[in-house]
């Protein structure tokens, strides 16, 4: 979408008040002038490329046939192992894209202060709702238990520890007397776009991708496997926009970067990785796929490394990635040629060339 910066310049007149807003009066938090999202002049030009970016990915769970998956399903072509595999990565899914939804809706929003962050939070927020569409579903076409799926957030151990440590970060900056103006309120709000950005959606989601779109290399339940590979696509993009976002605030407050703050979000980091750890032996009791457990370990611990690097914090594992099939699209080395399938049909001219 080409914008004409230049003529943003001009003033806009509302009761006689000057709206105009420079450029450098513009912040990602504690910015003085936030009651218009006023996008002209563009500063963070990175965020309108990650709404511009989302807006090219557009997709809608519905155009996805299922009628494969239904008839494997109904078959007795997956074994109990495998069937345990897709119920949980449904489960914890199913739950967490609604946490990061609504930490977005209710409390990132309300403390970003820069109005092209907000339009891409605005953009990420409706995909999140469509990936909360897309287990409904789900869980509708293949005729499961809703309240099995939509409840193992309660249910299951390894879900509700990793659920419980995202939500203790929404808790602390929902508080109605939350504010980004003092040191600690806004090192709060960075320790949530950490948790959130760079673990819920860098690192727990991460499992269940590979292990989902092993199924579809094996040519079992590709329509789930197609929804996941839309899912990854956008989430690469969140990923991505959270990472700018920390970094720029860092940038613009780098009295907030302390080495006892760095040290709590490599401990936080660290404690992310066992939960996953110990999610993924939930999932791969026995193994299956030819995955197990022990490969998740080194796998979770190599994207952990990536993800601390991103944002300048020392890798922790040196550990070696044992999927490389799902290095293109998983260790977001690049964004372009994503899938194989029909995936790609959705790009339009030259989106998500970022080489």
């Amino acid at each position: 979408m080409a914008i004409d910066i230049e003529s943003s310049e001009k003033k806009t007149k509302r009761k006689g008040k000057d709206l105009r807003v420079s450029a450098s009066e513009k912040r990602l938090i504690n910015a003085t002038q936030v009651d218009v999202n006023q996008l002209m002049p563009l500063k963070y030009k990175w965020a309108w490329e990650h709404y511009d970016n989302g807006c090219a990915n557009h997709w809608m769970p519905t155009e996805v046939a299922m009628n494969k998956d239904i008839e494997i399903w109904k078959s007795d072509q997956l074994t109990d192992a495998e069937r345990h595999v897709i119920m949980r990565n449904l489960g914890f899914f199913s739950t967490a894209e609604s946490l990061v939804g609504n930490n977005l809706v209710l409390a990132i929003f309300k403390h970003i202060t820069n109005a092209e962050c907000r339009q891409y939070l605005l953009r990420q927020a409706f995909e999140e709702a469509v990936h909360s569409h897309t287990f409904l579903y789900v869980v509708e076409s293949l005729g499961l238990d809703e309240g099995e799926v939509f409840n193992m957030y309660n249910e299951v151990p390894a879900i509700a520890r990793k659920d419980a440590f995202e939500m203790e970060l929404t808790k602390e900056v929902l508080d109605p007397d939350f504010s980004t103006e003092t040191f600690e309120g806004a090192q709060a709000l960075l320790k949530n776009l950490i948790g959130f950005y760079l673990i819920m959606e860098g690192i727990f989601f991460y499992t269940g991708f590979v292990m989902i779109l092993s199924f579809h290399r094996r040519n079992l339940m590709k329509g789930i496997g197609e929804q996941f590979q839309y899912i990854l696509r956008d989430e690469s993009i969140h990923l991505n926009f959270g990472i700018d976002l920390i970094n720029g605030i860092k940038a613009e407050n780098p009295h907030l970067w302390t080495d006892e703050f760095q040290q709590q979000m490599v401990d936080r980091v660290r404690e992310s990785v066992e939960l996953e750890i110990a999610y993924a032996e939930d999932c791969l009791p026995n193994g299956v796929l030819g995955l197990n457990a022990d490969l998740f370990r080194d796998y979770v611990q190599h994207v952990a490394d990536r993800r601390l690097e991103r944002i300048g914090l020392p890798v922790q594992y040196n550990s070696n990635n044992p999927f490389p099939w799902m290095s293109e699209t998983m260790d977001l080395a690049k964004e372009k040629n994503f899938f194989e399938t029909r995936v790609t049909e959705y790009q339009t001219g030259g989106k998500l060339d970022w080489d």
